[in-house]
């Protein structure tokens, strides 16, 4: 019996994780698409800082939008839109209008380069929304199924999820650029093979194509996974809630559980309003301030344009997509560490390792930028290594941990949608960051801009490892009543 309920748990994650699988693949498969995409559509870097971050514009529109979703309608619903804007996405970006190569004989249908631009804008916002919603809901999700002993290792899971995501699509870009050859991304007037024009003549359609299979797969598994037993609670639904909890941690639990969960989900909730009540400022300042310091220290740029900011110091294509698998390896490999260290030490303590070694590493990348190194990969790998194990999975933990189950739908989409905002600002300038103030110039900013969330860490976000949810909250309201009584 106890097996059967793991491993009911263990399939309902593994589909909400496709969910940061897709997260990830969607976020990095553009970084090897971005040369072709800069020479075939002739863009200059601030329109391709604006192909690149139009996909974070519909990350901020679906983090608005998703607070609501998931907190009215739940979060399957949610996450089934979600999916359904991804392999949108996903199609969309492969097929463009044609406007290049022998247009008599095209493969789809055909345009200026204008209007391709503007359609592959048009549907990298749409699949933005559904990573928006996705990086919203997901880890809710995980968070509202998982046991106390267990809930930071299967959010940190997620991130691993998402970690894998850019791995797979950094290998995917690469091996697609080998396989070109030295026919990568060269068009001819004559006619060619389907496949010669996907993955050689104009294989930026072929990289963005290989999300389809991915995105169609999390939209079919979403319509067999359940409900989470928090939000029916919350609805009046306790009959189904209480059926989900005992298939998932037997009927022990559930009535344990169920008992806590009532007694916490006693009023309507407000909205904002809600959020605005004393005993939440300081958990809306930390679900807000960290989000924002995670993607200030260029993440999202690393991520974007890994090829592009490898290449600009050893000047070689190929050894730059190379160079970029390493980060997606890297950047898999140290999320282990959180996830099997998360519930040992805290968060809080790997949160501040990892951000004190985020800046020093940054540092060294500017330093070695500035000396025009050829080494500038080994600070860079560091960096990628304490982000891995700090802010990548940490931050979606703790903003999915402390607040209240009726408004954490709208709080956790406001947290994501400080991210996207802070992600969005950090890839649009990144090229022009580095073409006016230089490789160099642009780390030690990031650099810069880790200081401060050092300071807020040691100041603000308290450890909430083996607490349940309704525990913290308990503690938010106890510790604003000893504030206010003192």
């Amino acid at each position: 019996m106890g097996d059967k309920k793991s491993n009911y748990l263990l399939g309902i994650s593994f589909v909400s994780t496709i969910g940061g699988f897709l997260f990830g693949y969607d976020t990095a498969i553009i970084s090897g698409c971005n040369a072709f995409l800069e020479r075939h559509f002739e863009l200059s870097p601030a329109e391709l800082g604006w192909v690149v971050s139009s996909a974070l514009l519909g990350t901020i529109f679906g983090c608005i939008v998703a607070g609501s979703i998931t907190d009215k309608l739940g979060r399957k619903k949610a996450l089934i839109l979600a999916a359904s804007c991804l392999s949108l996405s996903a199609l969309g970006s492969m097929l463009p209008p044609q406007f290049l190569g022998d247009l008599e004989n095209a493969y789809w249908f055909v345009s200026d380069a204008g209007m391709a631009y503007n359609l592959l804008i048009a549907v990298r916002i749409i699949g933005g929304i559904g990573v928006g919603i996705t990086s919203v809901v997901a880890p809710i999700y995980i968070s509202e199924l998982s046991l106390p002993e267990n809930r930071g290792k299967m959010v940190s899971l997620y991130q691993l999820s998402i970690t894998l995501g850019i791995l797979l699509a950094f290998l995917i870009d690469w091996i697609v650029l080998n396989q070109a050859g030295d026919l990568a991304g060269v068009i001819s007037d004559e006619a060619s093979g389907f496949w010669n024009w996907l993955f050689v003549e104009e294989l930026w359609r072929g990289m963005f194509g290989t999300e389809i299979p991915i995105a169609l797969l999390f939209l079919s598994l979403l319509f067999i996974v359940p409900e989470t037993p928090r939000w029916l609670i919350s609805k009046g639904r306790n009959e189904e809630a209480m059926a989900i909890m005992v298939r998932l941690n037997g009927r022990d639990y559930a009535q344990s559980a169920m008992n806590e969960i009532e007694e916490m989900i006693t009023e309507k909730t407000n909205g904002f309003k809600e959020l605005l009540q004393p005993f939440l400022r300081i958990p809306l300042l930390i679900g807000v301030l960290l989000p924002m310091f995670s993607h200030l220290s260029g993440i999202a740029a690393i991520m974007y344009f890994a090829p592009n900011i490898i290449n600009e110091s050893i000047q070689s294509v190929e050894s730059a997509f190379l160079g970029a698998v390493l980060v997606g390896l890297v950047n898999s490999a140290f999320t282990f560490v959180a996830i099997l260290n998360i519930e040992k030490f805290g968060r809080r303590k790997l949160l501040l390792v990892g951000v004190i070694g985020a800046f020093l590493s940054l540092t060294g990348v500017g330093i070695l930028f500035a000396l025009g190194s050829q080494y500038v990969i080994v600070p860079l790998l560091m960096y990628v290594a304490s982000f891995a194990f700090s802010f990548g999975p940490i931050v979606w933990v703790i903003i999915s941990e402390i607040f209240p189950t009726k408004v954490r739908g709208l709080a956790v989409a406001l947290g994501s949608f400080a991210l996207m905002v802070t992600g969005f600002i950090i890839t649009l300038t990144n090229p022009i960051l580095i073409e006016n103030i230089r490789p160099s110039g642009t780390f030690f900013v990031y650099a810069a801009l880790t200081l401060p969330a050092i300071w807020f860490i040691w100041k603000f976000v308290p450890e909430t490892k083996g607490k349940t949810l309704e525990e913290i909250e308990k503690y938010w309201r106890v510790r604003n009543q000893s504030n206010s009584d003192g």
